[in-house]
Protein backbone atom coordinates (compact mmCIF):
# COMPACT_ATOMS: atom_id res chain seq x y z
CA UNK A 1 0.00 0.00 0.00
CA UNK A 2 1.21 3.81 -0.40
CA UNK A 3 0.05 6.58 1.66
CA UNK A 4 -0.26 10.04 0.46
CA UNK A 5 0.63 12.40 3.34
CA UNK A 6 2.27 14.97 4.98
CA UNK A 7 4.49 14.71 8.09
CA UNK A 8 2.85 16.99 10.25
CA UNK A 9 -0.82 15.78 9.05
CA UNK A 10 -3.05 14.77 12.13
CA UNK A 11 -4.94 13.04 9.72
CA UNK A 12 -1.89 11.04 8.39
CA UNK A 13 -0.56 10.63 11.45
CA UNK A 14 -3.11 8.51 12.49
CA UNK A 15 -3.13 6.31 9.43
CA UNK A 16 0.58 5.39 9.67
CA UNK A 17 0.16 4.43 13.12
CA UNK A 18 -2.69 1.50 11.98
CA UNK A 19 -0.66 0.57 9.18
CA UNK A 20 1.96 0.46 11.70
CA UNK A 21 0.16 -1.84 14.34
CA UNK A 22 -1.70 -3.80 12.42
CA UNK A 23 1.81 -4.95 10.49
CA UNK A 24 0.95 -3.94 6.81
CA UNK A 25 4.01 -3.06 4.42
CA UNK A 26 3.56 0.93 2.94
CA UNK A 27 5.57 3.30 1.25
CA UNK A 28 5.04 6.94 2.44
CA UNK A 29 4.32 9.20 -0.11
CA UNK A 30 5.13 12.73 1.23
CA UNK A 31 2.78 15.25 0.02
CA UNK A 32 3.77 18.58 1.02
CA UNK A 33 1.32 20.87 2.34
CA UNK A 34 3.90 23.82 3.08
CA UNK A 35 4.68 24.00 -0.75
CA UNK A 36 0.81 23.31 -1.50
CA UNK A 37 1.63 20.40 -3.59
CA UNK A 38 -1.96 19.16 -2.53
CA UNK A 39 -2.98 21.76 -4.55
CA UNK A 40 -1.54 20.68 -8.09
CA UNK A 41 -3.21 19.21 -10.47
CA UNK A 42 -1.50 16.03 -10.28
CA UNK A 43 -2.56 15.50 -6.79
CA UNK A 44 -5.82 16.65 -7.59
CA UNK A 45 -6.31 13.44 -10.00
CA UNK A 46 -5.31 10.97 -6.41
CA UNK A 47 -8.01 13.08 -4.51
CA UNK A 48 -10.55 15.94 -6.09
CA UNK A 49 -10.46 17.60 -2.28
CA UNK A 50 -7.28 17.91 -2.11
CA UNK A 51 -6.59 16.70 1.45
CA UNK A 52 -4.28 14.42 2.89
CA UNK A 53 -4.06 11.02 3.74
CA UNK A 54 -4.98 9.22 0.45
CA UNK A 55 -4.14 5.44 0.87
CA UNK A 56 -3.67 3.97 -2.50
CA UNK A 57 -4.66 0.00 -1.53
CA UNK A 58 -3.82 -1.42 -5.04
CA UNK A 59 -7.18 -1.62 -5.83
CA UNK A 60 -8.49 2.30 -4.90
CA UNK A 61 -7.80 5.52 -3.92
CA UNK A 62 -9.26 6.30 -0.09
CA UNK A 63 -9.35 10.00 1.41
CA UNK A 64 -11.13 10.67 4.96
CA UNK A 65 -8.96 9.39 7.63
CA UNK A 66 -11.79 7.52 9.38
CA UNK A 67 -13.50 5.95 6.32
CA UNK A 68 -9.57 4.65 5.20
CA UNK A 69 -9.11 3.22 9.50
CA UNK A 70 -13.04 1.71 9.17
CA UNK A 71 -11.48 -0.27 5.43
CA UNK A 72 -8.22 -1.37 7.57
CA UNK A 73 -9.90 -2.74 10.50
CA UNK A 74 -12.36 -4.46 8.21
CA UNK A 75 -8.92 -5.83 5.62
CA UNK A 76 -7.00 -6.29 8.44
CA UNK A 77 -8.69 -7.60 12.04
CA UNK A 78 -5.70 -8.03 13.97
CA UNK A 79 -4.82 -6.31 16.17
CA UNK A 80 -8.30 -5.31 16.36
CA UNK A 81 -8.75 -1.56 17.10
CA UNK A 82 -12.86 -2.02 17.62
CA UNK A 83 -14.19 -3.88 20.38
CA UNK A 84 -16.78 -6.08 19.54
CA UNK A 85 -19.56 -5.18 21.43
CA UNK A 86 -21.61 -2.53 20.01
CA UNK A 87 -21.96 -0.33 23.16
CA UNK A 88 -17.95 -0.26 23.33
CA UNK A 89 -17.23 0.53 19.81
CA UNK A 90 -19.81 3.27 20.03
CA UNK A 91 -17.94 4.33 23.08
CA UNK A 92 -14.67 4.11 20.96
CA UNK A 93 -16.03 6.05 18.17
CA UNK A 94 -17.79 8.92 20.34
CA UNK A 95 -13.74 9.71 21.34
CA UNK A 96 -12.77 9.26 17.90
CA UNK A 97 -15.13 11.48 16.43
CA UNK A 98 -15.02 14.18 19.37
CA UNK A 99 -11.09 14.61 18.18
CA UNK A 100 -12.01 14.08 14.79
CA UNK A 101 -15.45 15.97 14.04
CA UNK A 102 -15.06 18.79 17.16
CA UNK A 103 -11.42 19.81 17.40
CA UNK A 104 -9.24 18.92 14.30
CA UNK A 105 -10.96 20.92 11.94
CA UNK A 106 -11.08 24.25 13.75
CA UNK A 107 -7.42 23.46 13.56
CA UNK A 108 -7.11 22.31 10.35
CA UNK A 109 -3.70 24.18 8.17
CA UNK A 110 -6.58 25.67 5.88
CA UNK A 111 -8.25 26.93 8.34
CA UNK A 112 -5.40 28.41 9.85
CA UNK A 113 -4.29 29.83 6.89
CA UNK A 114 -7.52 31.53 6.71
CA UNK A 115 -7.38 32.97 10.20
CA UNK A 116 -4.08 35.11 8.90
CA UNK A 117 -5.69 36.08 5.08
CA UNK A 118 -8.81 37.27 6.04
CA UNK A 119 -8.63 38.02 9.86
CA UNK A 120 -4.41 39.68 10.33
CA UNK A 121 -3.89 36.87 12.52
CA UNK A 122 -0.17 36.51 13.23
CA UNK A 123 1.74 33.68 14.88
CA UNK A 124 0.18 34.35 18.49
CA UNK A 125 -2.60 35.01 17.09
CA UNK A 126 -3.17 31.46 15.61
CA UNK A 127 -1.95 29.66 18.36
CA UNK A 128 -4.22 31.19 20.82
CA UNK A 129 -7.20 30.06 18.76
CA UNK A 130 -6.09 26.25 18.75
CA UNK A 131 -5.31 26.37 22.16
CA UNK A 132 -9.02 27.71 22.98
CA UNK A 133 -10.48 25.20 20.73
CA UNK A 134 -8.19 22.09 21.70
CA UNK A 135 -8.33 22.71 25.06
CA UNK A 136 -11.96 22.59 24.98
CA UNK A 137 -12.30 19.10 23.40
CA UNK A 138 -9.48 18.08 26.06
CA UNK A 139 -11.80 19.15 28.72
CA UNK A 140 -14.82 16.36 27.56
CA UNK A 141 -12.14 13.32 26.55
CA UNK A 142 -10.32 13.95 29.68
CA UNK A 143 -13.37 13.86 31.59
CA UNK A 144 -14.79 10.87 29.80
CA UNK A 145 -11.51 9.05 30.03
CA UNK A 146 -11.11 9.27 32.96
CA UNK A 147 -13.60 6.91 33.80
CA UNK A 148 -13.63 4.82 31.00
CA UNK A 149 -9.79 4.07 31.39
CA UNK A 150 -9.42 1.34 33.43
CA UNK A 151 -5.66 1.61 34.13
CA UNK A 152 -4.89 4.85 32.46
CA UNK A 153 -2.67 3.31 29.50
CA UNK A 154 -5.78 3.44 26.97
CA UNK A 155 -9.35 5.72 26.47
CA UNK A 156 -11.47 2.97 27.00
CA UNK A 157 -11.08 0.33 29.47
CA UNK A 158 -7.32 -1.41 29.15
CA UNK A 159 -7.03 -2.18 25.40
CA UNK A 160 -5.94 0.14 22.59
CA UNK A 161 -8.47 1.56 20.31
CA UNK A 162 -9.13 3.87 17.32
CA UNK A 163 -9.92 6.62 20.25
CA UNK A 164 -6.31 6.62 21.48
CA UNK A 165 -5.16 6.37 17.70
CA UNK A 166 -6.96 9.71 17.37
CA UNK A 167 -5.50 11.16 20.63
CA UNK A 168 -1.99 11.06 20.33
CA UNK A 169 -1.57 12.90 17.16
CA UNK A 170 -3.97 15.74 18.59
CA UNK A 171 -1.65 15.53 21.88
CA UNK A 172 1.18 16.43 19.56
CA UNK A 173 -0.69 18.94 18.11
CA UNK A 174 -1.87 20.09 21.32
CA UNK A 175 2.26 20.49 22.52
CA UNK A 176 2.98 22.36 19.07
CA UNK A 177 0.94 25.38 19.64
CA UNK A 178 1.55 25.69 23.39
CA UNK A 179 -1.42 24.14 25.14
CA UNK A 180 -1.05 23.24 29.16
CA UNK A 181 -1.58 19.99 29.31
CA UNK A 182 -1.35 19.95 33.27
CA UNK A 183 -5.11 19.89 33.51
CA UNK A 184 -5.59 16.80 31.28
CA UNK A 185 -3.63 14.32 33.39
CA UNK A 186 -5.80 11.36 32.10
CA UNK A 187 -4.75 12.61 28.15
CA UNK A 188 -1.28 13.12 29.06
CA UNK A 189 -0.37 9.21 30.50
CA UNK A 190 -2.32 7.81 27.94
CA UNK A 191 -0.22 9.33 25.34
CA UNK A 192 2.67 8.38 27.31
CA UNK A 193 2.13 4.96 27.04
CA UNK A 194 1.35 5.02 23.57
CA UNK A 195 4.45 6.55 22.41
CA UNK A 196 6.27 3.90 24.08
CA UNK A 197 5.05 1.35 21.93
CA UNK A 198 7.32 0.89 19.16
CA UNK A 199 4.74 0.73 16.02
CA UNK A 200 3.00 4.22 17.32
CA UNK A 201 6.60 5.59 18.37
CA UNK A 202 7.77 5.11 14.55
CA UNK A 203 4.88 7.32 13.42
CA UNK A 204 5.84 10.36 15.17
CA UNK A 205 6.27 13.34 12.64
CA UNK A 206 9.83 13.63 13.56
CA UNK A 207 10.42 10.37 12.25
CA UNK A 208 9.11 10.60 8.64
CA UNK A 209 11.28 11.23 5.81
CA UNK A 210 9.57 14.29 4.70
CA UNK A 211 10.39 16.07 8.51
CA UNK A 212 12.55 18.48 8.17
CA UNK A 213 15.94 17.84 9.58
CA UNK A 214 18.22 20.23 11.75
Amino acid sequence: MKLYGYYRSSASYRIRIILNLKGIAWENRPVMLNRDEHRADTFRTINPMGLVPVLDTGEAMLAQSAAIAEFLEETFPAPPLLPKDPLLRAQVRELQHLIGCDIHPLQNLRVLKHLRAEFGQDDAGVEKWCRKWIGAGFESFETIAATRSRSGRYSTGDSLSLADVWLVPQLYNARRFGLDLAPFPTLARIGEHCLSLDPIAAAHPDQQPDAPRL
